[in-house]
């Protein structure tokens, strides 16, 4: 019995986090300490705060993954939600750990705008979009995350010729489409932008740069 108990603790699993991104929401795991927990499967339930039965994750029963989609089942964002997670190996089953209280819209991470960039004489007219999430309208497109949020769009460029690491702030504010003048021809320049969330006041990390040379 005693050797059980040992199995059961060391293949408990570890450090059970949401991860979330636009209200895509995972769960992750780590394995137990043992070295066999890297072989073990493991089960997931869920269920709002304030439930008292667990709702068994299908997708995710008996699974060798350390990764569990729960995009569906926390699309209450306002709702605040638990998982939890337990091991089987060789026949023994650990106890269960409980991941810490989620609230998709308080904690999921804006992702970056989209950027597009359209240079015209001496200036650049930057096209940005919001990062869209995994829920969908009637007609089938994916809801932005300006129906959750009021966001703000950090525009910044950067002059290669000068500093490629050196990003000059050049706007921000709400709008989608804004134009850079007076810029020098021949010269290359590039783009980023974050989205922030006022109300959190919670950044996103840098879109990807787009270039070009004028």
């Amino acid at each position: 019995v005693l050797e059980n108990q040992d199995l059961q603790d060391s293949i408990k699993p570890q450090k059970v986090e949401f991860h979330s991104l636009n209200f895509n929401t995972t769960l992750h795991w780590q394995p137990g300490w043992a070295r066999e927990a890297t072989d073990a499967l493991y089960f997931v339930q869920y269920k709002v705060y304030g439930q008292s039965t667990w709702q068994n994750k299908d997708e995710c029963w008996g699974i060798s993954s350390r990764v569990c989609d729960l995009t569906h089942e926390t699309s209450d964002i306002q709702e605040p939600y638990y998982s939890r997670v337990r091991a089987t190996l060789a026949g023994v089953y650990s106890s269960w750990s409980l991941s810490c209280r989620f609230t998709p819209w308080r904690e999921t991470m804006i992702g970056p705008p989209m950027v597009t960039v359209v240079h015209s004489n001496k200036s650049i007219t930057v096209k940005l979009q919001a990062p869209r999430s995994p829920y969908k309208r009637r007609r089938g497109s994916k809801i932005p995350m300006t129906n959750y949020y009021d966001l703000l769009y950090h525009v910044f460029i950067i002059n290669n010729l000068l500093d490629e690491q050196q990003r000059v702030l050049v706007y921000e504010g709400e709008d989608k489409i804004i134009k850079i003048q007076d810029l020098r021809p021949g010269v290359s320049y590039c783009i980023v932008a974050k989205t922030y969330v006022p109300m959190l006041d919670r950044s996103s990390g840098y879109s990807s740069r787009q270039c070009t040379v004028l």
